[in-house]
């Protein structure tokens, strides 16, 4: 993958990361399309155990992030010695 390509996709691994930290937390996810149109997904979506497993995927992307960052940043090794 060349290093544009690999630059936006961490970036946009950890953005997506952010989002997910954040978003279960925000009044957005208790006022929703989804909750006003099917009432019976309320107790799941509202559980803070479904929260904290969507806060834990965003940190996991985050982490995800910055190891694809990390591992692009090593040198590359001469073969040619």
């Amino acid at each position: 993958m060349n290093r544009v390509a690999h630059a936006f996709w961490a970036v946009g691994c950890f953005l997506v990361g952010v989002l997910l930290v954040y978003l279960p937390w925000l009044q957005l996810w208790e006022h929703n399309y989804f909750l006003n149109r099917f009432p019976g997904l309320v107790r799941v979506l509202l559980h803070p155990s479904l929260r904290g497993v969507v806060t834990g995927l965003g940190l996991l992307d985050i982490v995800l992030a910055a190891g694809m960052i990390r591992w692009r940043q090593k040198p590359a090794r001469d073969s040619h010695n």
